[in-house]
């Protein structure tokens, strides 16, 4: 996958833009050593809840703002934000079964910055997008013409990591035992 992300440079703020959001460009070591210290220091239930809200808004936020951008709804929006993560560095996330009328859905994730990072690290290290991917699939939801075909809201998590040995990083999508 060839990256070709619009970055745009204020030259007068020197923010960088990319479609309509505002970014902020890292090395993934600064990124990842931050992320293994504040959950160093909050312990990894705590820290994983923290994340997984503020994933699931700021997908939700994402969403949104990308399906104004590029005129997209619906699950293209949902390839869409995963197209973006993949070109970012992320790693490369492919959407492998998807139903939002039943909030189910499977994102595979291949070449996780996580994993790459902690090279001998085990567990599932990649637990911070779990909220992505809730936050993407109720977006989703919540703008379907079609009210007879929302699905419940819904919840994600990291069912195989490749920080275990897996071949790949899954991710499922489901209904969430309670409403939001």
């Amino acid at each position: 996958m060839q990256p070709q992300l619009p970055i745009d440079v204020d030259p007068q703020t020197g923010v960088w833009t990319t479609d309509a959001l505002p970014m902020l460009y890292v090395p993934r070591h600064f990124f990842t050593n931050n992320h293994v210290a504040v959950e160093d220091a909050l312990g990894r239930e705590t820290y994983a809840e923290i994340l997984y809200k503020a994933g699931y808004k700021s997908a939700y936020h994402w969403c949104d703002k990308e399906a104004g951008k590029h005129g997209i709804s619906g699950i293209a929006c949902f390839e869409h934000y995963l197209k973006r993560l993949s070109q970012r560095g992320w790693g490369l996330f492919t959407i492998v079964e998807a139903d939002p009328s039943t909030s189910h859905a499977r994102i595979h994730l291949h070449n996780s910055s996580f994993v790459l990072a902690q090279p001998g690290k085990e567990g599932k290290l990649c637990y911070m997008f779990a909220g992505w991917f809730a936050g993407a699939m109720d977006w989703v939801n919540d703008t379907a013409p079609d009210s007879a075909k929302k699905g419940p809201r819904s919840k994600s998590i990291e069912t195989q990591c490749g920080g275990e040995g897996c071949d790949c990083c899954v991710f499922e999508v489901s209904p969430s035992a309670t409403e939001s």
